[in-house]
């Protein structure tokens, strides 16, 4: 029986992110929080973005550090061109780099297919044009430097399935068309441009949580939920934190177009 190669990296080591710098947007929510956290926990330098650049920063001042790292936080409109590109160039002033990028922020629509109009449509696409120019930026930076990188975009359960109408019946609107169609778009940018960047190192992938409502969530909608979870119960942010690791880390260095999907089974009637 072979023995592994002396030089074979250990699991520690392949999930370590020491050493490497993680841009997250939409770090300061329920389940950026999380993944933020978790990030900082694997060793990286983590720089938080959201509008709100004084809330961004106290999510950073709570990371967990090792190695005696800074955690940083930062203004982004993931909405806006101009702010993307000076929160860009704000992250790399202030950390140095950036080896990974998590696409998580995301400008909420509550709208339903009854009553969204044309304009709401439009501009929640426009989430999609930020991942997109964001995770450019961050191309062409790892391109810059000759690094290797990683960028996650966070999708949903429902970028691949239809809604659950039961769910929201007599309760409140429908699950967003318009998000429905974003998240659709998400996994599939994901999957086009890890094709085209992957002879330069830089790997793209997706992660699709499943039913992770926030607690501000209706009961009565949760309920429904979690009779059609095959697992009968709703996801919790840290059930996230194993998943956003190993993509960010090189414990996935061979999986890039890839959609890792984190649902209870879900997706798997």
């Amino acid at each position: 029986m072979s023995s592994p190669s002396e030089n074979e990296p250990t699991t520690q080591q392949l999930f370590d992110l020491s050493g490497k710098v993680a841009l997250i947007t939409g770090g300061t929510g329920y389940l950026g929080r999380s993944m933020a956290s978790a990030l900082a926990e694997a060793g990286a330098t983590v720089v938080v973005s959201s509008r709100d650049e004084a809330r961004a920063q106290a999510v950073a001042d709570g990371l967990p550090c090792r190695d005696e790292v800074t955690h940083h936080g930062i203004s982004m409109d993931h909405m806006d061109p101009e702010s993307i590109l000076e929160g860009f160039r704000q992250a790399l002033g202030t950390a140095g780099q950036i080896d990974v990028l998590v696409n998580n922020g995301l400008e909420f629509l509550s709208e339903d297919l009854s009553s969204c109009t044309f304009e709401q449509f439009a501009r929640h696409q426009t989430n999609n044009a930020g991942y997109f120019e964001l995770a450019r930026l961050a191309h062409h930076h790892a391109v810059k430097r000759s690094a290797a990188a990683s960028i996650i975009f966070v999708g949903s359960m429902y970028g691949m399935v239809g809604s659950y109408p039961d769910a929201y019946a007599g309760i409140g609107k429908a699950s967003s068309v318009a998000y429905h169609a974003l998240k659709g778009g998400t996994l599939q940018m994901a999957r086009h441009l890890a094709v085209y960047w992957a002879p330069d190192c830089v790997r793209v992938n997706s992660l699709s949580p499943g039913p992770f409502p926030a607690p501000a969530a209706p009961e009565e909608i949760v309920r429904r939920l979690e009779t059609h979870s095959p697992m009968g119960r709703m996801g919790r942010p840290q059930e996230l934190k194993g998943a956003i690791v190993f993509l960010a880390s090189d414990a996935s260095s061979y999986m890039t177009g890839q959609n890792l999907v984190i649902d209870g089974g879900w997706t798997a009637w």
